[in-house]
Formats: C-alpha cells, structure tokens, sequence
C-alpha cells in the first residue's frame, strides 16, 4: 500500500483555494438580495425623514438628534418637525411594516397559502370592528381605541382557530390541526360578519365620528408619537425572539404535517405557536396605525421573488419598505397631485394591493392550468 505525501507547496496552494472558495460563499452572502432590502430599507427611511414637504439637511438632521439627546440648544422649527413629526412616523411605520411582513409571512408559509394574510382571514377585520365600536358607541380615542383594536384582533383569532379545530375531526384530518382551507375560510367568514357590522356602527354614528372611524379605518401613521413607538418596541423586543425560534420548526412545516411529525416536530405545537405570534404580530401593528391595507398580503410574495425563496427577514424588511414608501407616497406627492389632500397611508397600500391580488390569482391559475 502505497502513501502519498502533499508537498508543502501543494498543501499552501490547496489552502489558497479553500480560503478563496470561502471569501466568495462570505461575499455571496454579504451581497445577498437581503443585504439590499436592508439597504433600501435604511435609504428609504433616511429619504422620509430628511425630504419631503419640508426638507432638513444631514448636518441639521445630527445637530438636532443630538442636541435633543443631551439638551442642547434646539433649531426653531425643525426641531419639532423631526423628532415630534417625522422621527417617531417614520420609526412607527417601519415597525408596523416589520410586524405586518413577518405576520403575513408566517401565515403564508405555514399554510402554503399567498391569500392567507391577516388582512385575508379575518383579524384585521376584528381589530377594525371593535375599534370603531370603541370609537362610535363609547366615544374612546387615542390609546383606547388601540387597545380595543388588540383585544379585537386576538379575540377572533382565537375564534377561527377554534372553528377550524373543531372541523378538523370532520374532515378526516389529526384532530386539533388548525392549518389550510379550514382556517381560511373560517377567517374569510367572519372577515365577511365583522365588515357588515363595521358597516352598520358607520351608518349609525354622526358625522364627525365616522370620520375619525374612517380615517382609523384607512389606517394611518398621523397619531404615530415617542409613547406609541415604544410600546411597538417593546412588543417587538418580545414576539421577534419567537419567531427565530418558530423559524427551524416552520422550516420543516412546509414539508407536510406527516414528514414534519416523522423528523420530530410537535405539529399542533409548533403550528399553535405560529398563530399566536402571527396574530400577535399583526394585532400590535393594527393597533397602532390601523388596518394598513394589503402589507402583510404583499410583503410576503414580493420578497419571494427577490430573494427566490421563502424568507422572513426579507419578508420583514419588504413590508417596512412598503409601508415608507406608501407613506412617504401619501404625505408628500399625494398632495401634490390631488390639490393639497393627504392621504392615510393604507388608501396607497390597498390601491397597491388590489391590482397585485389579481394578478398573483391569474398567475397561479396559469400555473395551474
């Protein structure tokens, strides 16, 4: 038996070529599609602030964080307008945007599902429902409105999840599995009783109070402040660590119940803890600012498309961009073109979303055919 012993020589040059494979894998991954979504994401947020109807230099824009920060001296004006205005809007709106993707998303993924989205099955429509009941029967605004919204929104989930649990014995399914038609048609049900009713609290209340019902219903950034920014925080700070967690077993989910049980994944488990953040997610976004439109729906597929795969960071990252753009869209150019109108960010995302509804429909029925 014969030995074979590397020179030197060939060992270093076989050293260069593995650290140089590993140099590109680590370039690769640095300039992934992600790396880009973050960096429009970050050149989105630094366009709301320093442009738009009034505009701040980035020197101006340092001096004032900073001063506001340690008490400095502050800019007449501009002070206020960035860190009472534009500031806590535009961090609001890219935490709603965050939680809005990583919800659509989670749902998506789960059920194999692009139409199952909480603007879809229903959720948006029980945060919606109970904060205009909140705003025209008790006469509630500000803070409890949003917490109206959240307790709407959580309390039918809970109610589709039960309604499509309790059919899964029916049909034939491992009983307690709340996953595909049967929790979207639930949701698209009661989504359908929720606007009825949202439609009779309308045609109820007076004129002043069904337009702040509308303009909440619209969704919109206009009440985002400091207070409202932290709570996102906060509430974010404790469903993202859930999500990491949740992500492997989801991983494993979209191979089927079967397979995933096989490779040792508790699948009503780990499919109950999907909801529960899912729906946390997006009830803590709708409280905020309102059903915002078609976010969630959106963020999920558009960033399977760029990044060629299922992906919630990048799902994530996409719905902030959506929700800076539209925004940006309706503060700034919308009055240009309609005369001085501003308008709620969630008219820009739903005219976005509808047309993007269509056709991701004649898509898969080609894809079908």
């Amino acid at each position: 038996m014969t030995t074979v012993h590397k020179l030197p020589t060939e060992l270093a040059l076989n050293a260069n070529d593995a650290g140089k494979h590993g140099h590109q894998l680590s370039l690769r991954r640095v300039l992934s599609p992600t790396f880009f979504l973050g960096l429009a994401v970050i050149v989105m947020f630094a366009v709301y602030v320093l442009l738009g109807s009034y505009t701040v230099t980035i020197p101006d824009f340092f001096t004032i964080v900073i001063n506001h920060l340690t008490g400095g001296e502050k800019i007449p004006g501009a002070s206020f307008i960035v860190m009472e205005h534009k500031l806590p809007r535009a961090v609001v709106g890219t935490m709603i945007g965050i939680a809005f993707g990583l919800a659509g998303a989670l749902f998506q993924t789960m059920l194999r599902n692009p139409l199952a989205s909480p603007d879809i099955i229903g959720i948006s429509y029980g945060a919606s429902a109970a904060a205009v009941t909140a705003i025209v029967i008790f006469g509630a605004s500000g803070a409890v409105v949003s917490w109206a919204a959240l307790g709407g929104a959580l309390g039918v989930a809970a109610i589709i999840y039960a309604i499509s649990r309790n059919g899964s014995g029916a049909g034939g399914g491992s009983r307690g599995n709340a996953a595909g038609n049967r929790l979207i048609l639930a949701g698209v049900g009661i989504a359908a009783a929720l606007h009825a009713v949202v439609n009779f609290l309308m045609t109820r209340a007076d004129i002043r109070t069904a337009a702040d019902a509308l303009i909440w219903l619209n969704g919109s950034l206009n009440s985002s402040n400091w207070e409202r920014a932290g709570v996102l925080g906060v509430s974010l700070l404790v469903l993202l660590p859930a999500v990491i967690a949740l992500a492997g077993p989801l991983r494993i989910l979209e191979l089927g119940d079967d397979a995933a049980a096989g490779l040792g994944i508790k699948v009503n488990a780990a499919r109950l803890g999907l909801v529960l953040t899912a729906v946390g997610l997006a009830a803590v976004a709708t409280a905020a600012a309102g059903p915002v439109a078609f976010v969630a729906f959106l963020a999920g597929p558009i960033a399977r498309r760029i990044v060629r795969k299922p992906s919630l960071p990048a799902s994530a990252l996409t719905g902030a961009l959506i929700v800076l753009m539209a925004d940006f869209l309706a503060s700034n150019i919308a009055p240009v073109i309609l005369d001085g109108t501003v308008l709620p960010v969630g008219v820009i995302t739903g005219a976005l979303g509808a047309p993007f509804l269509l056709w991701l429909l004649v898509t898969s029925n080609r894809k079908e055919a």
